[in-house]
């Protein structure tokens, strides 16, 4: 019967089974771990030699190329967007956000002021609109809009103002602070540059 079995086996392949196809079998799990760890032990401790060299290059182009035109690290500084965004916390901002599309009302957006310089606000009027506060509410072309995002607020008075052509009214999400004291206005569209990526 064994002898049957392994000209079946045999007849599969076109070969007949050498006799140490046991010990074959037995070898080649080790020959399989040899060729992990050689891969492991290459990859943390790499041949440093030109290959090494210009791998390192290129990951250094592209991370600065990343973080300097696509995915730009800030860090939140302030109160004026919480609970949206609270002081402090890290964030990225997308710069390929409106590439493509023009800013809607609504968006949160970073707003650069200076080379680094950047403001986190969201807007809420488009351009050729007319914004204003009554008692805390905030009015577009005379009509209250639905701001649910806005969980801290207070009496916000102003009286209306006209958003010019190419600009968009920003301000940010906490309404408790002094009207005096909280940075919004219109701007420019060309000062946005993006929006935080979470």
């Amino acid at each position: 019967m064994e002898e049957k079995l392994q000209q079946n086996n045999a007849g599969l392949t076109g070969e007949a089974v050498p006799e140490n196809a046991a010990g074959t079998a037995e070898n080649a799990p080790v020959e399989a771990d040899g060729k992990v760890w050689s891969i492991i032990r290459n990859f943390f401790l790499p041949k440093l030699n030109r290959k090494f060299f210009i791998r390192l290059g290129l990951l250094v182009v592209i991370a600065v190329i990343v973080f300097k035109f696509l995915l730009t690290p800030c860090v939140v500084s302030g109160s004026s967007m919480e609970p949206t965004y609270d002081s402090n916390g890290l964030n990225f901002c997308w710069r390929g956000q409106y590439w493509f599309r023009e800013p809607a009302r609504g968006d949160v957006v970073i707003i650069q002021y200076g080379k680094k310089i950047y403001f986190l606000k969201r807007i809420v009027a488009m351009p050729g609109e007319v914004v204003e506060f009554r008692s805390g509410v905030l009015y577009i072309d005379g009509e209250p809009m639905d701001e649910s995002y806005v969980k801290l607020q207070s009496d916000w008075d102003m009286k209306p103002q006209l958003v010019e052509e190419g600009h968009y009214y920003v301000v940010g999400d906490n309404r408790s602070m002094n009207i005096a004291q909280h940075q919004h206005g219109a701007v420019n569209a060309a000062r946005i540059i993006g929006r935080p990526l979470f």
